[in-house]
């Protein structure tokens, strides 16, 4: 039915969509919220058991599961060659688990869902504020995506990137506000190498999210 639903969040089962998702039902209600998640290749799928359990416990029953598998057959990094290594090399603006072009690919897609749905926003956690370096996770970028894709659908939809200038250790404590901590802390797959909870320890992802985590604690 059009118009039952208000936002479409981008769920992949990390710390930022998990907790864009809790924010977006606090807003709405869960029965006004849908979630889509997308199996690209990556080497940590094992998130897309976890944003399922994630929909589920925050009752989100509008969930669907999208492949696009079609990045391997384009472009080459350290998350869809699994035999790759992830690290950011020197001199390089981008660590080697950068998906050329990933988020604007997500936010057409959720978009083109939110449009058959009614709803008139999309959510996506990325975040300029502490990011790796990925150009799709900048404002500038979101603006003009948000813009493209209105002019795409002709269809009035707006992208909302709730974290855009927040720092991991403000999602935490947002979090926590939520009353959302434990299931963040445990229940999400932020690894690379798709070790849920705390991860690996060692990955890019897992050393921003326990950076942020340690900042987080000291300003309790």
């Amino acid at each position: 039915m059009k118009n039952e639903y208000k936002a479409v969040v981008v769920l992949s089962g990390g710390q930022d969509s998990a907790t864009s998702l809790a924010l977006a039902v606090r807003k709405y209600s869960a029965e006004k919220v849908a979630a889509i998640t997308f199996e690209y290749g990556q080497r940590h799928s094992v998130e897309t058991k976890y944003a399922r359990r994630i929909a589920k416990r925050f009752g989100v029953k509008k969930h669907k599961t999208v492949k696009m598998d079609f990045f391997s057959s384009i472009t080459d990094n350290a998350l869809l060659n699994h035999s790759a290594r992830i690290e950011k090399r020197k001199g390089a603006r981008c660590p080697t688990t950068v998906v050329e072009g990933r988020n604007a690919f997500f936010l057409l897609a959720a978009a083109v869902w939110a449009k058959s749905l009614g709803a008139h926003e999309v959510h996506i956690g990325v975040s300029e504020a502490d990011f790796s370096g990925y150009p799709d996770c900048r404002e500038v970028f979101v603006r003009a995506q948000s813009r493209a894709i209105c002019l795409a659908l002709d269809y009035k939809i707006k992208v909302v990137a709730p974290f855009l200038h927040r720092t991991k250790a403000e999602e935490w404590a947002l979090a926590e506000k939520l009353g959302i901590l434990d299931v963040i802390e445990n229940e999400t797959v932020t690894c690379y190498n798709g070790i849920p909870g705390k991860g690996c320890g060692k990955c890019p992802a897992c050393r921003l999210r326990l950076r942020g985590y340690k900042e987080f604690l000291k300003s309790r």
